[in-house]
């Protein structure tokens, strides 16, 4: 599928956060829209989606002047004494492929490197993040890589987001994050079929998992049935893992393996270290 690509120049680079996010002061994307365009993301319904009234995960901006702007932002929030938690990103990923070539994110990192904030959390699906384990070391304990593993079956993920990058590097990206020290989870959000092996190979990787199902789309489930998600299960599917509490089923699954003090649910998973309880 080709994408429509633009430039943006925007005035302001961090976002004050709310609702979802209102366990941090601001919310950051480097890129509007995103190619991997997953089936179930809540930002197909969201205003960010909507607006443009082109299909989500047709088109991307590139956000220009990035670097200048957020540094200027993030001295002026020290100077005032504020703190600054950073959630990267709402409704775009960071790590698409776009950011191969634009390098927009590494721009952000690079500034964060050096004027840092209390806590940045990295949200991404793509093994691109390990590029920048660099930067990310130079963050310490200020930052968090939360890397979205819906499953561990590809054929699943290549009928929910057949864009998105495949599992087995993901899985291996995990690994190489948990190597060089950087601090870093899973989250499996939302639930997607898996396999049951699928909690001994993450108990290899990771000793923090996030879950989350599709009531954490922002409306409790409403915009994913929107989407109509519940067409792409097959068989059985559909009663075990999108019928009733798949978070719950889900959590009984991983706790045959890991510790309960290893498992958060969404959403004190995704929330700075001093806001998940």
């Amino acid at each position: 599928m080709k994408i429509e690509v633009m430039e943006k120049t925007p005035q302001k680079i961090l976002t004050p956060a709310s609702g979802f996010l209102e366990g941090y002061t601001h919310s950051l994307n480097p890129y509007i829209g995103c190619a991997f365009g997953c089936s179930y993301c809540y930002v197909r319904q969201s205003p960010v989606g909507l607006f443009r009234k082109q299909e989500w995960g047709t088109w991307v901006d590139i956000k220009r002047g990035v670097k200048e702007k957020l540094e200027k932002e993030l001295l002026l929030l020290r100077k005032k004494g504020k703190p600054i938690t950073i959630f990267m990103s709402s409704s775009t990923d960071p790590y698409q492929p776009v950011e191969h070539k634009e390098q927009v994110t590494r721009a952000v990192l690079e500034v964060m490197a050096d004027v840092k904030p209390d806590f940045l959390f990295v949200q991404t699906r793509s093994p691109l993040v390990t590029r920048d384990i660099d930067l990310l070391a130079r963050l310490g304990d200020k930052v968090m890589v939360s890397m979205t593993i819906e499953t561990d079956l590809d054929e699943v993920r290549k009928r929910f987001s057949p864009a998105a990058p495949p599992i087995p590097a993901r899985l291996k990206a995990v690994g190489q994050l948990r190597e060089q020290g950087i601090p870093v989870q899973v989250a499996i959000a939302p639930a997607l079929p898996f396999s049951d092996a699928f909690p001994s190979k993450l108990a290899q990787l990771v000793d923090r998992i996030c879950v989350d199902d599709f009531t954490g789309d922002g409306s409790g489930g409403k915009r994913t049935n929107r989407l109509k998600i519940g067409e792409r299960y097959e068989g059985p599917e559909k009663e075990q893992w999108y019928a009733g509490n798949v978070q719950e089923r889900v959590w009984m699954k991983l706790r045959e393996v890991f510790p309960e003090d290893q498992l958060i649910l969404s959403p004190e998973g995704f929330m700075p270290p001093n806001k998940e309880h």
